[in-house]
């Protein structure tokens, strides 16, 4: 009797450590790759990319890879958006801050940067950056992933790089994004070619008509109050979306 005990005891812990596995296996999976959502989808039928940005400093060691300078080329990209003194200017997905610098001098003094992102240690790494590199007048600030907290009518400039790709629910997100633009504002999406060596994966890239339409909807190059505008051939790797309110 007491054989047949233990061994009962055995294989009813032996089955309980084999589920618990699979539990803990299935609760990875779900956990898997959901990260840097900045947090707008389009409702287009197209999947966003979903990546795990929380561990910043090894985000950092490629965002800030010096050799992304050739080709990202901040200074055509700030060129493109033609900013000037004195603005508010939105950095939406800051990621570890590599556009800070530029967008803080572009503004000067009498302006401000807001820096925001969905992911706390990449808020909190950026926030570091901006104090490392005495940027005043650069605020960090965490979102949500529906919602990037600005008031109607309060930005000049709102730039997104790299991460349209990851927004979920985009035309309902942009919805936000057109009204914190000021008269006059402008919305700049700076996102992977298909021809790029970088990026999402090809199918997940989006054209730049899909961009425009996410934003203004089907034919939104038309769209009263609003001018649309795309550079192509600026960067190497990346087009340019601008989209301008009418003052």
């Amino acid at each position: 009797m007491c054989i047949e005990r233990l061994r009962s005891i055995l294989v009813n812990c032996i089955s309980g450590l084999v589920a618990a596995a699979a539990s803990v296996g299935c609760a990875s999976e779900r956990g898997h790759g959901h990260g840097h959502e900045h947090g707008h989808g389009h409702g287009h039928g197209h999947e966003a990319v979903h990546h795990s940005f929380s561990d910043a400093e090894r985000w950092a060691k490629k965002f800030d890879d010096p050799g992304r300078d050739a080709w990202q080329m901040p200074d055509a990209v700030l060129r493109a958006m033609n900013i000037e003194a004195g603005m508010t200017v939105v950095d939406l997905g800051t990621g570890t801050g590599y556009f800070l610098p530029y967008l803080s001098e572009a503004v000067g003094t009498a302006g401000r940067v807001l820096a925001l992102d969905v992911e706390p240690n990449l808020v909190e790494y950026a926030r570091a950056r901006a104090t490392r590199e005495s940027l005043e007048n650069v605020r960090v600030a965490l979102i949500g992933t529906n919602d990037p907290g600005l008031a109607a009518a309060s930005v000049d400039r709102i730039l997104v790089v790299n991460t349209w790709h990851h927004i979920e629910h985009r035309a309902a997100y942009a919805e936000k994004l057109r009204a914190a633009l000021k008269p006059g504002g402008a919305l700049h999406i700076v996102d992977f070619t298909k021809a790029s060596p970088d990026g999402p994966p090809v199918e997940l890239r989006l054209e730049p008509r899909q961009v425009i339409e996410e934003v203004l909807g089907v034919g939104g190059e038309n769209s009263p109050g609003w001018r649309v505008a795309v550079s192509d051939d600026r960067l190497p790797r990346q087009y340019i979306v601008s989209i301008v309110r009418a003052p």
